[in-house]
């Protein structure tokens, strides 16, 4: 099915892919969606460290959320390219609605043992497994090709927005209250309430979304599911920028740490965490407004890594830094660093990767993103928990400015990559295929 609205494909308007209805509802749906897991995440990381008072404990959430990735990734992409992509959202966004509502009724009842929110947060993990690649794979199926830039850039500005907005919400309804006809709601049961309303208005939103495009309805066997991994595999411009961001940022990540640095390090208790955690989205979305007006034009890859390298630098500052403002500002570099490499990225994966295989290539793309995201908080818990939260960071930061020096010299695709066409990324992979020796 078509789009309902097809403007011309020649508009280059930076709002051009806001003229389809389908992105419109896809967008308000991300934003409502992200902005519920965000105040979430505020409220399950605030909440655990005050029954803990442990780096490792924070660090098991999101190893909790990472650890479904390994299980079901290649059936999360195989799914994706299978069955109806919007039908895969709504359900996952209903596993993650009843997680939710099961974390808020605990709550309610004084919750004390933290492996039952390990357990809840495997539920929701698993969810997000399964959605993300179908979200991704989505995407094209929204606007034309030759829009599909610029619904990536403000994607990831909805999504900042998002990212932004949501910490900042759930830090200030956990330190707020409401006066219900059943008692005072307040605290970790408020925020849980906040994100249930939201993954429910993500649902109503989905529902009226129509992407074009079908499934390949291949059957379900190890050989189509494996098809994703070595296409990855075998492209050095999606293997080169997959690799780049798993291991920047899986060495690089400060999140999972902030309930250590807004209280014990920073001084600055619940609002303070909520405003760290909302320092890299006010970066990257100030980014990616910018790349609206000023897309990035030519050598795209290159930008990608002296950007991972600066996101590094700032990891450093953010980790030596004693004043909240001095932090805000090392966390919204690393935001605005960090969303340049997600624009590439994420044109990359889409526009080098067939349509009949962007379900699979995408949840291989995924398992990077929580190897880095969430498996990065578990290992930021733990080297926090043997160095302490600082050293962590700090030794966190210089890493990544090694991998990307590293990156730069393995994947020489990454310094070929030029435009961020079809075309031009073929054009850059073919040319390094055909300059390599015969055997």
């Amino acid at each position: 099915m078509a789009p309902a609205e097809q403007p011309s494909t020649a508009d280059s308007s930076a709002t051009i892919a806001w003229s389809y209805r389908d992105f419109r509802f896809y967008s308000a749906a991300r934003l409502i969606g992200i902005m519920g897991a965000e105040a979430q995440a505020v409220g399950v990381a605030w909440q655990v460290y005050q029954i803990t008072h442990s780096a490792l404990a924070l660090g098991y959430t999101g190893l909790a959320l990472f650890l479904p990735g390994i299980f079901f990734v290649l059936p999360a992409g195989h799914v994706a390219d299978r069955y109806d992509r919007r039908a895969v959202l709504l359900t996952c966004y209903g596993l993650q609605a009843v997680a939710t509502a099961l974390l808020l009724w605990l709550s309610l009842r004084g919750l004390h043992n933290i492996w039952v929110v390990y357990a809840i947060l495997f539920v929701i993990g698993t969810g997000r497994c399964f959605s993300g690649p179908a979200a991704s794979a989505l995407v094209p199926g929204l606007v034309a090709k030759e829009h599909f830039v610029n619904a990536v850039t403000w994607g990831a500005s909805v999504f900042q927005i998002a990212n932004a907005t949501g910490p900042m919400i759930g830090g200030l309804l956990f330190v707020a209250s409401v006066q219900m006809r059943t008692g005072r709601l307040s605290g970790a049961p408020l925020v849980y309430s906040f994100t249930l309303v939201a993954l429910l208005g993500y649902m109503a939103m989905m529902l009226q979304v129509r992407p074009r495009g079908g499934a390949e309805k291949k059957g379900f066997t190890v050989e189509t599911m494996l098809a994703g991994l070595r296409y990855v595999m075998g492209t050095r411009l999606l293997l080169g920028s997959i690799s780049l961001d798993l291991f920047a940022v899986l060495l690089g990540g400060a999140v999972s740490l902030m309930p250590i640095f807004a209280s014990d390090v920073l001084h600055s208790g619940a609002n303070g965490l909520g405003l760290l955690r909302a320092m890299p989205s006010v970066g990257a979305l100030t980014v990616s407004l910018t790349l609206l007006a000023l897309p990035i034009q030519r050598r795209a890859g290159k930008t990608m890594l002296v950007c991972v390298g600066l996101f590094g630098l700032a990891t450093v500052v953010f980790g030596l830094s004693r004043n909240l403002w001095l932090s805000c500002v090392a966390l919204v570099v690393i935001g605005a660093t960090d969303m340049i490499s997600v624009v590439v990225r994420s044109s990359i994966l889409q526009l080098a990767t067939p349509p009949e295989m962007r379900g699979r290539v995408s949840s291989v793309n995924w398992l990077f993103l929580g190897a880095s995201n969430e498996f990065g908080e578990y290992e930021s818990g733990l080297t926090a928990h043997w160095w302490g939260a600082v050293r962590a960071v700090v030794i966190g930061g210089i890493g990544s400015l090694v991998v990307t020096g590293a990156a730069a010299a393995i994947f020489p695709a990454l310094c070929k990559a030029d435009q961020l066409t079809t075309e031009s990324l073929r054009a850059a992979e073919t040319e390094l295929a055909e300059a390599e020796p015969v055997d």
